[in-house]
């Protein structure tokens, strides 16, 4: 093929994804993979190499109405999952944070998830099967295309979440969900001291709620969705006409609830402006309302940041904007003593303060499947 000093090669297909991983692992030449490109500065920063942009591997391979399945190419943005789904009332339950160009290889490949993960799952328990390269050129296939697969070793939740680091997606099968007749969202004030706000998320755990998503979202962000000036939780009521209304009168016995337009689902996920840095961190659900607290103060200064978590999983997660470099370092390390920090997207300094995850098991792995160690260089840390 003769491309290994391009700087970037589109391969048409699997085939050419095969044969270009062959010979860049024949160089020893490593690659970085990309497909929507909306995240290449996600992740611990990866060693400059050649980009192996596969969003040319797209289109939807196999649809089973009946079966609740999809098959597509890696490339294969969700808008165009969500658009050929719709038609049968039917939906792909992940909603990544990120603009429209989210496709199905990288959601995978990052195990990205949003509000809907409390209810539908992640990302690991959505898809069914894998098609991929791995770091030598070998194609191999992980589950299959329909529901009831366990047949082998499960390389389906191997390679969902492990950054590209393993192999090459091109193509994936996930399971789907019917769209619910009713979908509507809520607001509720949340009160700012910690204590009440703890009280508050216990009656939201323990109450008789099927929410599809409840999110915390903090004043600076909820004026940024355009749902007021203090600090809400949204929650998403869906199933048929009588249960959202049972769903409404528990909410509302809880505290003065107001109806929200369901596209701000929509706005959360793509709130972000170019640059932004995002990290997380975590804590039992129990311990929410305390973490929220520290997320809270460290960041009261940063004025055009802001915080939301998601109730059921006990995350918080934090926007900021690139001007705040020196404050989000000491953020984080601030973070680091509260509760298991995460990065997505952090300047340099920042990544110093987390531990990157070594392990004898991690990289026995990865030199199984990457001896070379080719396919995104550094993106896991110490992993790497």
């Amino acid at each position: 093929m003769k491309m290994l000093h391009a700087e970037t090669f589109q391969p048409r297909d699997a085939t050419d994804v095969r044969d270009f991983v062959r010979e860049s692992a024949s160089h020893r030449a490593p690659l970085r993979i990309s497909a929507g490109g909306s995240w290449l500065d996600a992740g611990y920063p990866v060693t400059p190499c050649t980009v192996l942009d596969i969003s040319a591997l797209r289109g939807i391979v196999e649809y089973n109405p009946g079966d609740l399945t999809l098959t597509a190419g890696s490339g294969t943005t969700l808008a165009e999952i969500e658009a050929a789904t719709a038609e049968h009332g039917q939906w792909l339950p992940l909603d990544p944070f990120g603009d429209g160009r989210s496709t199905l290889g990288a959601t995978l490949a990052t195990a990205s998830s949003g509000p809907l993960a409390a209810s539908s799952g992640l990302p690991r328990d959505i898809a069914l099967g894998v098609e991929f390269v791995d770091g030598t050129g070998a194609t191999a296939r992980g589950g299959g295309r329909v529901v009831k697969n366990v047949a082998g070793f499960d390389l389906v939740r191997l390679l969902v979440g492990s950054w590209g680091s393993l192999g090459v997606i091109t193509e994936a099968t996930v399971r789907l969900r019917a769209r619910p007749e009713c979908d509507v969202t809520f607001a509720l004030a949340a009160p700012a001291g910690a204590e009440s706000l703890a009280q508050l998320l216990r009656a939201f755990r323990d109450a008789p709620l099927a929410a599809l998503g409840a999110e915390l979202v903090d004043h600076r962000l909820a004026q940024r969705l355009g749902v007021g000036d203090r600090a809400l939780v949204l929650a998403r009521l869906a199933g048929n006409a009588d249960s959202v209304a049972a769903q409404r009168g528990t909410l509302q016995s809880l505290g003065d609830v107001m109806p929200v337009e369901s596209t701000v689902w929509g706005r959360l996920r793509t709130c972000e402006p170019q640059g932004t840095w995002t990290l997380r961190v975590s804590r039992r659900p129990s311990a929410l309302a305390e973490l929220w607290q520290v997320a809270a103060s460290t960041t009261a200064t940063l004025e055009t940041a802001g915080l939301h978590a998601t109730i059921e999983r006990g995350i918080v997660r934090l926007i900021a904007q690139a001007p705040h470099a020196p404050s989000l370092a000491a953020i984080t390390t601030t973070l680091a003593t509260a509760g298991t920090v995460v990065g997505e997207r952090l300047p340099p300094g920042c990544w110093t303060v987390l531990v990157a995850p070594v392990d004898r098991l991690s990289l026995g792995v990865r030199k199984a499947f990457d001896p070379q160690a080719l396919l995104n260089p550094g993106i896991l840390g110490g992993a790497a």
